[in-house]
């Protein structure tokens, strides 16, 4: 454009000063040709001004840059995720997802400034209640402390459990019920019927032996009932743990002392190991035992018919940091499909068991802060592991 009028205004000047010499000229050739010139050269200054202009495409907008986009779509994904999160900055809330806003927000919890002080007091992570307008609701609150430019902050996550935690409760009560009531049944069933011929045997003389015979099936029948109320009792009733250091190379000789003789005795194998004579576990040192040797107890049962029974009770530091118990068989197996189950008080997948076992593990284990799961292992058998 700037090029364009320097040619018109070069053009001009040389067609002005073309017209005062030609204005100016006399019979003299030279003047005249001077003036012819001049003109020439003002044509030539202006002569790429007469072809056809080409239009000039607008600049296309700016592309953003491809961190920027990334960014973007982070903040996105960050945004719509299915926790309450803030980043804690000195004393500052900054809400990062959704979820944490709404929680904020009417309609969230009852009390936002109940809650801001739970988040910039809060040391640790671990389970919380918030009073909210659906309820008290349980959450699992997780922090993470960090460092980004130069300074210190913290990332706080609020993990909804209650709609997860009361689904699972109704699963169990509801598995209890149908194992409890197949118990009961199975004893009230037989106690009415043989109370009723009882009943009918009463007035023959004749048949003193049959009363007392039917007399003694109720009365069997009814211990049976009381042995399971006992062992109802025993699952629900334990003592909280008193928890000290447990040194388990002690306790696994105490452990071998105890469960070999008999695995000797039917040509079996047994194992203890430790990864390291110091391994040390804050528990109940008499409620871990009464664990293991439920689960020895459990191979044993799991083993009959092997030919040679195993039994393998080690320890290791698992990822984490995590100290690990596994008790391993060689046994059948937990048949597949009944992995979550063999857990329940009662249930059983051995013919004529009680069904008590497993359920008393997972609650003693529990109550001293670890977790057990069974493991398939993949040479067969099965092994169950107790993490703190």
């Amino acid at each position: 454009m700037a090029s364009s009028a320097a040619r018109l205004l070069a053009a001009a000047l040389l067609w002005a000063a073309a017209g005062a010499v030609a204005a100016l000229a006399g019979p003299s050739t030279r003047t005249w040709t001077g003036a012819v010139l001049l003109a020439w050269m003002g044509l030539v200054a202006a002569w790429p001004l007469t072809r056809p202009v080409k239009p000039v495409a607008p600049d296309p907008e700016p592309q953003p840059a491809p961190d920027v986009h990334r960014l973007a779509v982070l903040q996105s994904q960050v945004e719509h995720l299915p926790v309450a999160a803030w980043a804690r900055v000195d004393d500052a809330l900054h809400p990062l997802t959704s979820r944490a806003r709404r929680l904020n927000a009417p309609g969230g919890v009852r009390d936002p400034d109940a809650l801001r002080r739970l988040l910039r007091t809060a040391s640790q992570s671990g389970p919380v209640v918030l009073d909210t307008d659906r309820g008290s609701e349980r959450w699992q609150l997780r922090r993470q402390p960090l460092a980004l430019d130069g300074r210190a902050q913290t990332l706080l996550v609020l993990v909804p459990l209650e709609s997860e935690l009361e689904s699972e409760a109704l699963r169990a009560s509801q598995q209890l019920v149908q194992i409890l009531t197949h118990e009961i049944m199975n004893s009230l069933t037989p106690i009415r019927s043989l109370s009723q011929t009882a009943l009918a045997l009463i007035d023959e003389p004749a048949t003193a032996g049959e009363l007392r015979s039917a007399l003694d099936a109720i009365a069997r029948r009814a211990e049976s009932l009381s042995g399971f109320v006992r062992s109802y009792r025993r699952v629900s009733q334990w003592p909280a743990p008193t928890l000290e250091a447990v040194d388990l190379r002690a306790l696994f000789a105490r452990l071998q002392q105890a469960v070999e003789p008999a695995w000797t005795a039917r040509g079996g194998i047994v194992a203890f190991e430790l990864a390291a004579s110091t391994l040390q576990l804050l528990a109940d040192a008499g409620q871990l035992e009464q664990a293991l040797l439920a689960l020895v107890q459990n191979a044993e049962q799991a083993t009959q018919g092997v030919t040679p029974p195993r039994l393998w009770v080690y320890a290791r530091m698992g990822r984490g940091g995590r100290l690990q118990i596994t008790v391993r068989d060689n046994g059948a197996g937990v048949p597949a499909g009944l992995e979550r189950q063999i857990f329940l008080p009662f249930f059983s997948a051995r013919e004529g068991g009680q069904g008590i076992g497993l359920a008393v593990v997972r609650q003693l284990v529990c109550a001293m802060g670890g977790r057990v799961r069974h493991v398939r292992p993949l040479e067969g058998g099965a092994a169950f592991v107790l993490s703190f």
